[in-house]
């Protein structure tokens, strides 16, 4: 059971695994960073997305499955030590082992230990399983340090095959109207996730190219997508009538769209929960899906890892910090520089 021993940050145990410096969170014992957002001897690496693998570090460990899109964002040159999910590794007197986050492919939890001491960094996760990446794996440990991206309880994501099913409904919608269906969602794991939910029967499924590349990583591990084409390979505009486009949200501009002479647009983000976000982005449709855990999820996953310390950071995290110690749980927020604002459009 999670234990009661918070009043304030007083309460906090002496920090023994993880100390957050300049660089990022640091394992003074083991002589490594997690996420570093510097250039650091070592990095342990949750995920491949640009807020948590940044380049120029001279050593990267992260998980097998993370390894061709890694090389593919920071380069072949990299020097990367990959492992498998739960495979353990000692650096130092401190064993590391990685666990699926659930969030996109390669996603990991870091699990650290030294001297019956367990921490578990979570990176970004996704309780809702997918076909695209492991599902997530709850872990015990004394420390939990958490993301909080959406921690406020108007976040509550509705199944995941209700809104592949919306998005299927509106791609009919405009081949009724013989219009081209353009949608929106971050390259890296969302827009994979969202053309696994495609119906690939209802017509072609274009993609960005930087969609593209990012899905031939995903089919090198092994992931079944639907059949895809790069639109910067088509001549022939009459092609796009009916069909899918998938694309990036830095894509919505004029220089892009225009080659879609009659176009609906949409966008997928857990950020359409809240009123307004579809305006603001100009699109006729917006999803809402999100590759992070909603309110329910977040507070689940806290409560089950049977932490008694519990490290908040990028998001609501303030919100979340004062829910937990509401409920007698020794909770703290921890600013990084991958905290996070409603910019975060692969959410």
């Amino acid at each position: 059971m999670v234990k009661n021993q918070r009043e304030g940050d007083q309460a906090m145990p002496k920090l023994n695994l993880l100390e957050l410096t300049d660089a990022g969170l640091y394992c003074r014992p083991g002589d490594f960073y997690i996420d570093p957002w510097q250039a650091v001897g070592r990095a342990v690496i949750t995920h491949a997305h640009a807020d948590h693998a940044r380049s120029g570090c001279a050593r990267y460990l992260a998980s097998t499955d993370s390894e061709s899109i890694l090389r593919l964002r920071l380069g072949d040159d990299m020097r990367q030590q990959s492992v498998a999910y739960g495979e353990t590794v000692a650096l130092n007197g401190v064993s590391i082992s990685l666990h699926p986050a659930g969030h996109v492919l390669g996603s990991a939890q870091i699990k650290i230990e030294r001297q019956g001491e367990v921490w578990v960094v979570s990176g970004d996760y996704k309780i809702e399983a997918d076909s695209t990446c492991r599902p997530f794996e709850q872990l015990k440990c004394h420390t939990f340090v958490t993301e909080s991206t959406f921690g406020l309880p108007v976040f509550k994501w509705r199944p995941q095959a209700d809104i592949f099913a919306d998005i299927n409904s509106w791609w009919r919608s405009n081949q009724a109207q013989k219009k081209t269906s353009i949608l929106f969602a971050y390259s890296l794991g969302k827009a994979q996730r969202v053309i696994a939910g495609l119906d690939a029967a209802l017509g072609q499924i274009f993609t960005h190219g930087a969609v593209e590349n990012v899905n031939q990583c995903y089919r090198r591990a092994g992931i079944r997508l639907p059949a895809t084409r790069h639109v910067a390979g088509v001549t022939d505009k009459n092609a796009f009538r009916g069909a899918m486009v998938v694309a990036p949200p830095s894509a919505d501009t004029p220089a892009y769209t225009k080659r879609f002479a009659n176009a609906g647009k949409a966008f997928t983000s857990g950020w359409m929960q809240i009123r307004g976000m579809r305006r603001r982005r100009s699109v006729d449709r917006g999803f809402v899906l999100s590759d992070h855990a909603d309110w329910n999820g977040l507070i689940n996953t806290i409560i089950a890892s049977e932490a008694e310390t519990v490290w908040v950071t990028h998001g609501y995290s303030a919100e979340v910090v004062q829910y937990l110690r509401e409920q007698g749980l020794n909770a703290r927020q921890v600013e990084t520089q991958f905290s996070s604002g409603i910019d975060r459009a692969e959410a």
